[in-house]
């Protein structure tokens, strides 16, 4: 392998919906490659396929696509490094499984579970943890015990086996990470890993080594949470004579809980009211749905900025990147080695800003089809243009309707606290003057609205406070929305003296 070329790999398991602690880094990983003019590679790493998931692969290519993650190589792209999917890589594994035990650096081991429960247990008796390392192995039920003959009748009779990685005693294990600088461990803490089992699939290390060998990856980006198996990649490597060509390592921080207490996780969205995951997802078993960013009204470009900026800064004031821009100013060095906290308000806030760039046209379209399920076929222009006047107001489309659907429809119902505090003996009377007023304007257009309503009031020595409150109360339903002259002028004279004369027949009743 040459390192010339940088060759990196996205390689997520199919056991259920993508993280997106994972999405961001499938991001990072294709930020890299794409700054430096490399190969971004999507690997399926389903060896253990008693968790596999059915949909799990192709939500975790259609969640990507979505982001505007490309990839270069995968099994729906095609590529020369394939198949992209471990279990159809199952029959290159053994010959490199086979050179480890052949070269004394791995092991058969026949151990029954009920052994290694037996062991776990006088352990625990003795107040200690069992581990089956160094210290452990040439008391349990293995080649480096058993005699070659023995060895060779088990495996004649199909005994149940699995490989262990045969780590060696008292030596400094070091992992160079470009994150976090040199790590040492010492191998005697170290466990002999399993790399195969007899049902003939690789564990993730053995796959995980072989498959970044052979596709020639140049540089491992992935999540804190495999750092404590890089020592023993690292010796797996060294093993199997690779070490010279081994990728350099760089291990993501972890994406904490928004109080900054432990990993996020999927309950902490659903506690908290945000999504975990960048699409909506249906669990095949028990029909649980989990709700996505997507669905949720987040634009994709958002999430992108949102994720890059967790974990990673440009050591600049800049917030708002296109992907173009954050390939252009990516770059490890600026990666945190500390965990970062999600912060739902500034996930909102990001997708705002997305927001508002829109064109209203296109935002109009988005919030017609809102309308549509309400039962309101509205004209598109008139659309456009309560859009344009909302936006800087909300945070996703679907806030539209709870922002604005009084431009759309009369109120039903009218806020009782707006009512006790601000309805007065006066006010019906007051009302129905404004309307018989309204009625004799000649222009409702805004400006000449407010000028004209002004100086009636002014006439009548009423208050603005007297009168505006109660008129937006019958005209919206509450206290809310834009000016009150923007209102009336937008909805028009007609449908402005009918929510008035509606609104204090329903207040009276």
């Amino acid at each position: 392998m040459s390192n010339s070329k940088v060759r990196v790999r996205f390689a997520p398991s199919p056991t259920g919906p993508l993280h997106i602690g994972g999405v961001r880094t499938a991001l990072y990983n294709y930020l890299f490659a794409k700054k430096l003019g490399g190969a971004m590679i999507l690997r399926i790493e389903d060896t253990d396929q008693g968790r596999f998931v059915p949909g799990a692969e192709d939500y975790i290519i259609e969640s990507l696509t979505w982001l505007g993650i490309k990839f270069d190589e995968a099994d729906h792209v095609g590529g020369s490094y394939g198949p992209y999917r471990q279990s159809d890589r199952k029959h290159l594994y053994r010959e490199y499984v086979d050179q480890l035990l052949h070269s004394g650096w791995a092991y058969y081991a026949f151990d029954k579970p009920e052994e290694l429960e037996a062991k776990r247990k006088q352990y625990e008796a003795e107040k200690k943890t069992f581990q089956y390392d160094s210290s452990t192995r040439l008391n349990m039920n293995n080649s480096l015990v058993l005699s070659a003959d023995e060895v060779t009748q088990l495996l004649a009779e199909e005994h149940p086996f699995v490989v262990r990685f045969k780590m060696p005693k008292d030596i400094e294990v070091k992992v160079t990470d470009l994150i976090r600088g040199e790590v040492v461990v010492h191998s005697n803490l170290l466990d002999d890993k399993v790399l195969y089992k007899s049902d003939g699939m690789p564990t993730y290390h053995m796959a995980n080594i072989v498959d970044d060998h052979l596709m020639e990856i140049s540089h491992v980006i992935r999540g804190e949470e495999w750092l404590p198996s890089a020592p023993l990649h690292v010796m797996l490597y060294k093993a199997l004579g690779w070490e010279d060509t081994m990728p350099k390592f760089a291990h993501l921080p972890l994406l904490l809980k928004p109080d900054g207490n432990g990993k996020l996780s999927k309950r902490d969205g659903d506690r908290l009211g945000f999504p975990v995951f960048p699409l909506k997802w249906t669990d095949p078993k028990t029909g649980e749905v989990s709700s996505g960013y997507r669905e949720s009204g987040y634009y994709p470009e958002a999430l992108v900025n949102i994720l890059a900026f967790l974990g990673w800064n440009p050591g600049t004031e800049k917030e708002q990147y296109t992907m173009d821009e954050l390939i252009h100013d990516f770059s490890i060095e600026r990666i945190s080695k500390s965990g970062a906290k999600f912060d739902l308000e500034k996930a909102k806030w990001f997708n705002h800003q997305y927001l508002i760039h829109k064109s209203d046209a296109e935002l109009a379209e988005s919030f017609n089809l809102i309308l549509k399920d309400n039962g309101i076929n509205a004209n598109l222009d008139y659309v456009t243009r309560i859009c344009g006047l909302m936006k800087e107001r909300v945070h996703f489309v679907s806030e539209f309707w709870t922002q604005a659907h009084f431009f759309f429809q009369a109120p039903e119902s009218y806020d009782q606290d707006v009512i006790k505090k601000k309805w007065k003996t006066e006010s019906p009377l007051l009302l129905e003057d404004l309307a018989q007023f309204l009625a004799g304007l000649a222009s409702f257009e805004e400006s000449e609205l407010e000028t004209n309503v002004k100086a009636y009031l002014d006439e009548k020595q009423i208050g603005m406070g007297q009168i505006m409150n109660v008129w937006r109360l019958v005209t919206v339903g509450s206290n809310a929305g834009p000016a009150m002259f923007q209102i009336a002028s937008i909805i028009g004279k007609e449908e402005s003296i009918k929510r008035i004369r509606k609104g204090i027949a329903s207040i009276q009743a």
